[in-house]
């Protein structure tokens, strides 16, 4: 079967890719449409995929600040030509689920979420600049990307969705119904002998403004516990100025050294809203208890009481009461650990597999497609 797989850019390693990489697992030979691929930074994680690019590609610094052409990129997924292919698996966070596809091609969009910025965290993004221009610009740009990206969501044959909290946001915005299969997260085969809880807690992010660092660093600055944040972004410098004395900023680490961190934390903190979150699953894959906002991903990934605790409001104070009650709970890591487990790569690669076979069958009207 002819499969080629749609992806929104391939410019950082993230959950988004890490989808990819199990899709071309299931896919080896598929070839990879982007709109654009940042070959210094990312080769090394696709070194045998046959990679397509856009235009886009070729515009003056598309591989760091792709998304000031986000009013180019429905013109430039449009001009994909997949003609001839039985099966077209988009992994879509943006305009990827709008390529073109012959009447007897079967297209599956794997949708980590509607784009955050045209629809839920719409005023959000507005909101970080003070710019009247760059405002009235925005604002122009998302209404013509909000018809496009309903309307192209009728190109899609199957829709999944990487949470219920995804799926919620699909009927929304598209009226479509959508199957949840949750995301792959790898986890590392340790015995949890060796995880033995340390003094600190942990934090592993990007350092931008949605991620809600600052909620972790405010919240340990008055606790007085030690907090260790692993990543940089935008907003490190300004997180560093906040911080307290008890607070230590990592940077970026290598796996080797995230693999230690997380063996010998005695928390997890993740105090943003994402539309899943796989750093908290990678975390209980380590036994650790997960300290999370009480909303989006977070609900279907920490259980409350048992492999976390969940809080109510974005504020300081909120976060810190939840690392109290955290530090009087008992948790049991191996029940912790096992909650990870239903996470894990394998089990995506197996749903995902035969929902795609299932609905392969449907869409031809026949039984015994190979696989």
């Amino acid at each position: 079967m002819k499969t080629a797989i749609v992806h929104d850019w391939i410019t950082n390693p993230g959950g988004a890719e890490t989808v990819l990489q199990c899709m071309l697992e299931l896919f080896p030979d598929a070839p990879v449409y982007t709109a654009v691929y940042n070959r210094k930074k990312m080769s090394g994680y696709f070194p045998d995929t046959e990679i397509h690019t856009s235009f886009l590609d070729r515009m003056p610094f598309s591989n760091t600040k792709y998304p000031m052409y986000l009013g180019w990129m429905p013109r430039a997924f449009e001009q994909f030509d997949l003609r001839g292919y039985d099966l077209v698996l988009s992994s879509s966070t943006s305009c990827a689920k709008g390529v073109l596809t012959d009447a007897g091609t079967l297209h599956v969009c794997y949708c980590n979420t509607p784009m955050r910025y045209a629809w839920d965290f719409y005023f959000d993004y507005l909101d970080q600049s003070s710019n009247p221009v760059r405002q009235h610009v925005v604002r122009r740009l998302m209404h013509r990307i909000r018809i496009w990206d309903v309307l192209s969501s009728n190109r899609v044959d199957y829709f999944i969705a990487n949470s219920h909290n995804v799926a919620a946001r699909i009927e929304k915005h598209y009226r479509r119904e959508s199957t949840v299969i949750y995301p792959p997260v790898s986890l590392t085969d340790v015995d949890l002998k060796d995880c033995e809880p340390g003094m600190y807690y942990l934090v592993v992010s990007r350092l931008v403004p949605y991620k809600r660092i600052d909620l972790a660093v405010e919240a340990f600055r008055s606790l007085h516990l030690p907090l260790i944040v692993a990543g940089d972004g935008s907003e490190c410098k300004a997180l560093k100025k906040a911080a307290g004395p008890d607070t230590r900023f990592v940077g970026r680490v290598p796996e080797a050294q995230k693999d230690d961190l997380f063996r010998h934390c005695r928390g997890f903190i993740f105090p943003g809203e994402e539309d899943f979150g796989i750093t908290p699953v990678e975390a209980q894959g380590y036994g650790k208890p997960v300290i999370a906002f009480g909303k989006g991903g977070a609900l279907e990934t920490v259980i409350d009481g048992k492999t976390g605790i969940h809080f109510d409001e974005q504020t300081p104070d909120s976060l810190a009461e939840a690392v109290q009650r955290a530090e009087q709970t008992h948790f049991d890591p191996q029940e912790i650990r096992e909650n990870a487990r239903t996470f894990d790569r394998s089990v995506f690669r197996d749903r995902l597999c035969s929902f795609l076979q299932e609905k392969m069958q449907e869409f031809q009207g026949q039984k015994g497609v190979k696989w």
